[in-house]
């Protein structure tokens, strides 16, 4: 029986990753590096110690990953004041079908709090999760288990009784070695061969994840 389902934000609940990625691009491009939306997209929800050192393989020890971060996080500032924040299809639908199941909803995000609960409150759901944790307040970031064990403890539930969301392959790696049932809603790119086997399920949407539910009572 599932006890609760915890979500990813970016990519997840709200269609940012996109976002991130023309700014990752924009960023490191205008640093000198021959950076691509390749690049960009092994970066989502990546421990910054591990993304800066995969970074360095890359592109030699003149890449500044903290610097330019700290250029994309103004160009993804800028975007989403031009944009707006998107809540991806089915956010309503799902948080509304966990409410009448009685059963809890969590965030696990790799941004950080203030920054996450200011988005979740801009499409209107902050106030619909049991609890809503950032993997800055955890020793290691994702891939690593520690934000989904860090947010099942705070909901008071074993991992195995836990739904993870997520879009990213970082993502699937931490809630599956969280030991919760990973469920991919692809958002930028499918589960490739690597990620695959590590999937409870594949939902096409947020709102899929009922169908989901449902077939395991």
């Amino acid at each position: 029986m599932v006890r609760a389902v915890i979500f990813d934000m970016d990519g997840v609940l709200i269609d940012t990753e996109k976002h991130y990625n023309a700014a990752w691009c924009e960023a490191a491009q205008a640093a000198g590096f021959d950076f691509t939306r390749e690049h960009a997209l092994t970066l989502r929800s990546c421990d910054a110690r591990l993304a800066a050192q995969q970074m360095r393989e890359i592109f030699g020890e003149a890449f500044d990953y903290y610097a330019i971060r700290e250029v994309r996080r103004k160009i993804v500032a800028e975007r989403l004041e031009r944009y707006g924040l998107e809540p991806k299809p089915g956010i309503d639908e799902i948080l509304d079908y966990l409410k009448e199941r009685g059963i809890k909803a969590a965030v696990a995000t790799a941004t950080p709090l203030e920054l996450t609960l200011r988005h979740l409150d801009r499409i209107g759901v902050r106030g619909r999760f049991d609890e809503i944790v950032s993997a800055k307040q955890v020793a290691n970031g994702k891939p690593a288990p520690d934000v989904y064990l860090y947010a099942c403890a705070q909901i008071r539930e074993q991992p195995q009784d836990c739904i993870a969301v997520e879009d990213s392959p970082n993502g699937i790696r931490s809630a599956y070695a969280a030991g919760c049932m990973p469920v991919m809603v692809p958002d930028l790119t499918p589960p490739d061969d690597g990620i695959r086997p590590l999937l409870y399920a594949e939902a096409g949407t947020l709102a899929d994840i009922r169908t989901i539910i449902d077939k395991m009572d």
